[in-house]
């Protein structure tokens, strides 16, 4: 493993570098030092992923777009905390309880930032703990945005088999209506609303959440929340260059 690791960084760095635009197999040969047998393998298990290009005239090889994607969606995960911070410190002030950014971790999210409510009684939880997508507004608003077969596999592994047809059912009432609700499914006596953040490429890359005591929100009350998350979550979209 980590020797295929190894040499498809050796041939992509070759394949990036500024030397020329496009490599022919034999000079790769010759700029890697690997067996043209080898290298055939490790090509065509790299153009099936879109990590290399092959042009159709000349067939030379070139790196692939999914570079680019990749490099893209890091850029907002890094980006995304800093972006966010200010637009959740005004939610904070303006439904005075407390907000979270969430980011899928495999098949858990993560909460990697916090602003605390101001109020003496408040929800509070730990910035990199790890929560199963099917527990709490946040995770299941990420999970809503998955492919459907990877929906299927998360639900299958974290929900009892009579729980989760209602809770696929769940996810796509929560995609289509573009946020999440959830009551003591994490804390007794909590509950959350979350809206998805969507970056470049119409890719999801989190979820910010209102998090509060459930006896202090009434149906008038929520209805706040839900207005007012789908709004920064859609702010903050826009600022990492989704939609």
């Amino acid at each position: 493993m980590v020797q295929s690791i190894e040499r498809t960084m050796k041939i992509i760095r070759v394949l990036i570098s500024d030397e020329k635009p496009a490599w022919p197999i034999s000079e790769l040969v010759d700029a890697t030092g690997l067996p043209i047998s080898t290298l055939h393998r490790f090509l065509e298990s790299m153009i099936h992923y879109g990590l290399v290009e092959q042009e159709p005239v000349t067939k030379h090889y070139k790196a692939g777009y999914t570079w680019m994607e990749i490099g893209f969606l890091l850029h907002e995960k890094l980006n995304l905390r800093s972006v966010a911070r200010p637009y959740m410190e005004e939610l904070a002030v303006e439904v005075e309880e407390s907000i979270f950014l969430n980011i899928p971790a495999g098949n858990d999210s993560i909460p990697i930032e916090k602003v605390e409510s101001p109020l003496k009684i408040r929800i509070d939880e730990n910035l990199g703990e790890r929560i199963p997508l099917t527990i709490g507004a946040p995770s299941k608003m990420i999970l809503a945005h998955w492919k459907t077969t990877e929906i299927t596999r998360v639900v299958s592994a974290q929900l009892p088999p009579a729980q989760q047809q209602s809770f696929v059912e769940q996810l796509t009432l929560a995609k289509q209506n573009g946020y999440a609700v959830s009551y003591a499914e994490k804390t007794e006596g909590t509950m959350a609303v979350a809206a998805p953040i969507i970056g470049y490429g119409n890719q999801l890359v989190g979820a910010i959440s209102i998090n509060a005591p459930s006896f202090r929100v009434q149906d008038e009350r929520l209805s706040l929340f839900i207005e007012k998350v789908k709004e920064k979550a859609s702010t903050i979209s826009a600022r990492i260059g989704g939609t």
